[in-house]
Parts: structure tokens; sequence; C-alpha cells
């Protein structure tokens, strides 16, 4: 006759929630159980699995009237910024009128050295006694190329100069850096990272015309970011700080 296998009983006297007791020994000192520890407190719950799912999509944050405003008509004066859908510019800062004195004074000089050149052609070469020179046609058409190349290279140092710009806008700063005709670098700095906004000037000169550096210091990587010539620089960090601690604090910032 078949017989079946009936699972072990615990002891009657072995309460359910206690671990069992072992009934015997082996020569090796390890406890021997009636059955194994798991049949006394019967099949183990089957770990659960929880899926989550995420949108596709996130959700667009909504834009007031107002915002939406003042993103159309930065977007229009900056095109060259990418600016969020609710972004849109506080203050534009620009380098001092005196950063220009250089590039202008040495063009100028250099046009200047080169028209007296030819204009006096024919003087230089006699009081040197040089009286088998070149006739003036070809020397005044060099003169000519050389005063246009000049003031082409006079134009492209002007230019990159005005092209170094620093935007503050009601998220971020955004720091254009033009450093040749061919090489432009941006950067952007979240208001939530900036740990230290100040400002320096340094001898008479910048005191009396009022400009300077902006310096910025981020958190966690500890990058520093510097924004030389900067008119006003004391107004300009005022509003800055102003926007990052209404940013920090969810409050609007103030424009004024």
């Amino acid at each position: 006759m078949e017989q079946k296998l009936q699972p072990p009983i615990p002891p009657q006297n072995q309460p359910q929630n206690e671990p069992p007791q072992p009934v015997a020994y082996d020569t090796n000192g390890n406890p021997l159980y009636a059955a194994p520890p798991q049949a006394y407190y019967g099949a183990q719950p089957a770990p659960q699995v929880v899926h989550l799912s995420r949108a596709i999509d996130p959700m667009q944050q909504e834009v007031s009237p107002e915002v939406a405003a003042k993103h159309d008509r930065s977007v229009r004066e900056y095109p060259s910024l990418n600016l969020s859908s609710h972004e849109y510019i506080i203050n534009a800062v620009r380098r001092h009128p005196i950063g220009l004195l250089l590039p202008i004074g040495l063009t100028i000089f250099l046009v200047a050295l080169i028209a007296s050149i030819v204009i006096n052609y024919r003087i230089i070469t006699e009081s040197l006694g040089v009286f088998d020179a070149l006739p003036f046609g070809p020397v005044g058409l060099v003169g000519f190329l050389l005063i246009i190349l000049f003031l082409i290279g006079g134009y492209i140092a002007v230019w990159v100069y005005m092209n170094n710009r620093f935007f503050l806008t009601n998220e971020s700063v955004i720091q254009e850096l033009q450093f040749s005709l061919f090489m432009r670098k941006e950067q952007t700095v979240s208001l939530a990272n900036i740990e230290d906004a100040s400002f320096d000037q340094h001898g008479i000169i910048q005191t009396l015309l009022n400009y300077g550096s902006i310096r910025l210091s981020t958190e966690g990587d500890e990058t520093t970011y510097r924004f030389t010539y900067v008119s006003n620089p004391k107004k300009q960090i005022e509003i800055l700080n102003n926007a990052v601690e209404a940013f920090k604090n969810g409050r609007p910032i103030d424009e004024s």
C-alpha cells in the first residue's frame, strides 16, 4: 500500500513564534533538528516587486502672461542667448569704455604713422640721400593697403572687446566670452549655485572712473567666474545679490 508523507509537526510544547530547539547534537557538536527549521514557520512569502512609471514628457511649467512678455522681449533683444520659456533678462552688464583706449589708440597711431611716411616719402628719401628710391605710386599703394589692414584690425579688436558681456536673468547668470573673431565661449551658472558674489577696484584710475571686476564663486566644485572692466561694479553686485537671495527664498525678484 502506498503511504503519503505528512509534513513534520512541531512539538506540542514548542511555541509557534519561537525558534525550534535541537533534538540532539552530532559528534562535532552541531545541532540536529526533527525537521528543517523552515518547516516550523511555513512557506516564506515571496518578495513583492513594485514597478514605477514616469511620464515620457515632463509637465510643462505654467508661464504667466507677464513673464511670457518679458521672455519674448529678451529673445528679441538678445537672440544669441539660449533662454528657457520662463526666463528673461534682468540686467545686461557691458564693459567700461576705458578698455577701448588701447586698441583705438594703437590703431590711430599706426594709421597716422603710415600716412605720414607716405605723404613725406620724397622728403624722407632726399634727406637720407636715396636718389634711386621706388616711385611714389607703389609706395602709396602699399601704404594705403597697410592703413586698411590696421583699420580692420582695430575694428576687430573693438568688436571682440564689446562682445564680452555679462547677463543676469531671473534664473541664472550668463557670461559671453569673445576671445577672437572665431573663438567664443558661453558660461551659465544657476542662481541656486552661487555662493558668493563680490567686486573689487584697484588703484586711483578704477576708483575715479568707477569700473572694476565682478567675481562669482559657486558651491560644490568651487569654480570662480570673473568679469573685468565692469561699469559701476558695486551697483551690479547689489542687483546680483538681491536676485540670488530672492531666487533661493522663492520670492519675486525686485527689478527696480
